[in-house]
């Protein structure tokens, strides 16, 4: 489809009267770039493998076909446990928002599509219950979909639809081994739709295995402008009063805060108190039910401080949520991408401001380097950086680690067949 040619409306793509319906209850009137460059082609049944920013509208250019789809075939059959889409996701936070959206856009379908998320930290016993009888939609993380097809919970020998949404992220989180074994469980003719913000080897690698003549579309650029980034150097021990003093100065509405380390959580949290600020944590070590409540809370604004580790870098939409500090750097160059892309969403203004000490004017540049852009140093009067390093900071490159999350856990094999995802797909 042409640019000239791109809908304008949700109507054009002749989605189901349910669907368009509900999308004017949500205000949602014009299809994003994303959408308007998938979801005609995505409707036909053609592989996809699209590359956008954070906030692009993602997941409402594959769940709107899928589900449109699924009510014109009158969705899969209810018996044996069998599968119809399946949406894999790095994070369990990701896949409960995904599988909230596919709820919410088919709220009008008179309950004719099951959707259902699949996660760990959570009992697996009520996701059982609710795969009976099967699912139209599963939205799930690798490592649980195992667990569940390990126990027979459910079957993926008829999944129609394959998404990989963030599947930099899946591969950058160790999933790769996991991939293998549930890709050898699902049929060889599928529509497969891949979402990834990045395109490293591996990824590059993963496409070719999966992908036949794919739609491809990148837009990772088109609302870049709307994200205002700035860099503010300052000796490492000032760094938390520096912080302290933004928040009281500009009063925001809603603040996340990344650090790089989970007991850096904590330790923030309480050094920020002591200077009368409240601010909540998300981080790894919190059950998942705490890990959600804090969620919501953000979401619905009931928190204004937030301090997390990387594994927010991912499947957080907060609406509207105006600034995006990095306290600590990401070990990646990609996540700092994926952080300060919490704010600045589906054309929304944020503000990305990154703290930076001696120690870690290196590791920026590499930064920099790898996401090709050059930002400004600034200072703020009373923080200001020594011009010379401290004698107590060596700056040196910081070094890469797994990202949190990454652990993997044994799991029963599922098959015999060793196959290599990364072979190139036969003609």
């Amino acid at each position: 489809m042409t640019q000239a040619s791109l809908a304008t409306t949700f109507a054009e793509f002749g989605l189901h009267t349910p669907l368009l319906a509900r999308l004017a209850e949500l205000n949602h009137l014009q299809p994003t770039p994303i959408q308007a460059e998938t979801i005609p082609s995505t409707l036909t049944g053609k592989d996809l493998l699209a590359g956008a920013n954070t906030g692009s509208g993602k997941t409402a250019a594959f769940a709107l076909p899928i589900l449109h789809q699924l009510v014109s075939r009158q969705a899969v059959s209810s018996k044996g446990n069998f599968v119809s889409a399946l949406v894999l996701v790095p994070t369990r936070e990701l896949a409960k928002q995904v599988a909230d959206s596919f709820k919410s856009y088919a709220v009008h379908l008179n309950g004719d599509i099951k959707v259902v998320a699949a996660f760990g930290g959570v009992s697996v016993n009520t996701q059982m219950l609710a795969l009976r009888g099967g699912a139209d939609v599963v939205v799930a993380t690798p490592g649980r979909l195992l667990d569940l097809v390990s126990s027979n919970a459910l079957k993926l020998s008829q999944v129609s639809t394959l998404v990989l949404d963030e599947a930099d992220r899946m591969l950058s989180l160790g999933f790769t081994e996991e991939l293998t074994q549930v890709l050898d469980l699902l049929p060889k003719k599928k529509q497969t739709l891949l979402f990834s913000a990045t395109f490293p080897d591996e990824v590059r690698q993963l496409t070719q295995a999966l992908l036949v003549n794919p739609l491809e579309i990148q837009l990772q650029s088109a609302e870049a402008s709307t994200l205002v980034q700035r860099v503010m150097t300052v000796n490492r021990e000032k760094k938390t009063a520096l912080l302290a003093h933004l928040l009281q100065q500009h009063q925001w509405r809603q603040v996340l805060i990344f650090v790089g380390a989970k007991n850096s959580c904590n330790h923030l949290a309480q050094k920020l108190a002591k200077r009368g600020i409240t601010a909540e944590v998300f981080h790894g070590d919190k059950a998942q039910g705490a890990r959600s409540r804090v969620l919501e809370g953000f979401k619905a604004g009931e928190i204004q401080v937030l301090i997390a580790t990387d594994i927010a870098a991912r499947g957080l939409d907060i609406e509207k949520l105006p600034v995006v500090i990095n306290f600590d750097l990401p070990r990646s160059p990609a996540d700092y991408m994926h952080r300060i892309g919490r704010s600045g969403r589906a054309g929304e203004v944020g503000l990305a401001l990154t703290l930076l000490s001696h120690d870690e004017y290196h590791h920026f540049s590499v930064i920099e380097k790898k996401n090709q852009i050059r930002l400004e140093r600034e200072q703020v009067v009373g923080f200001e950086a020594d011009d010379v390093v401290p004698e107590n900071v060596l700056e040196q490159p910081k070094p890469m680690a797994k990202p949190e999350g990454s652990g993997k856990k044994k799991r029963k094999k599922l098959s015999s067949v060793n196959v290599d995802i990364w072979a190139k797909k036969p003609d």
